[in-house]
């Protein structure tokens, strides 16, 4: 076993390895295993999808508003002109422009923003820039609805909190949920809350168990497993 630190051993010696926790339970759990004093440790969710994401169709992707949010402030650039540019101003975007928001990021390398939200007409300007926001996950995409008319309800919702998500090669979705200052209670809501999201996606192609585990960790304690049957048996029902 690889050495590790004395926070992080006390904080694994907090967590039974052998046991699949209640998601009320496991969130409980998540304060005590939180090892930096220095700052509040974020939240993490990494669920495990019985799909093939080489196969089109059987892509998990798409966003979810947290009820509480993410305890993170989102920076959002929005490329529009017109009336929807002061749309997307007083609906809170830090940077909005069109032709000069796309060059700077193009020739100048500038990425001071987490989100990035395009109007339909802007498209064919934004799709030159695939090559730079792609690797950076930052491509706006209708299916996520950072491409859209609506740039106020996307700016507010991405403000509020809402998650993009997209499953990895390895068929796992990792997402933040939040920070550990939230307390249990906001924590499982977050968590139950992209869980369900997850458990609508689920693709009519997908064979055998589609939630097969699910693991809740702080920035730096050790994962503590949650017990997908409840969310199983529900897929069952369908």
């Amino acid at each position: 076993m690889a050495k590790v630190g004395k926070k992080y051993a006390a904080a694994l010696k907090k967590v039974d390895r052998m046991s699949r926790y209640g998601l009320e339970d496991a969130c409980k759990l998540l304060p005590q295993t939180k090892v930096s004093g220095n700052y509040d440790e974020s939240v993490d969710i990494a669920v495990r999808l019985g799909v093939d994401p080489k196969h089109a169709d059987q892509m998990v992707r798409g966003a979810v508003v947290l009820p509480h949010g993410t305890g993170k402030t989102m920076r959002i650039a929005v490329i529009t002109k017109g009336d929807k540019a002061q749309e997307a101003r007083d609906a809170g975007a830090d940077h909005v422009g069109a032709e000069d928001l796309a060059d700077k990021i193009q020739k100048e390398n500038w990425f001071e923003f987490d989100s990035l939200v395009a109007t339909p007409d802007m498209m064919g300007l934004v799709g030159r820039l695939g090559r730079v926001l792609g690797p950076r996950g930052l491509m706006p995409n209708p299916k996520v609805g950072t491409v859209t008319a609506d740039v106020g309800k996307a700016v507010r919702e991405l403000k509020a909190g809402r998650v993009e998500f997209r499953v990895e090669k390895a068929g796992i979705v990792h997402a933040r949920i939040g920070k550990v200052s939230f307390g249990a209670k906001k924590l499982e809501e977050n968590a139950h809350t992209m869980i369900e999201t997850l458990v609508k996606l689920k693709p009519q192609t997908a064979k055998g168990v589609y939630m097969r585990s699910i693991t809740l960790s702080t920035t730096m304690g050790p994962g503590i497993k949650v017990d997908p049957s409840p969310y199983i048996a529900q897929l069952a029902t369908k």
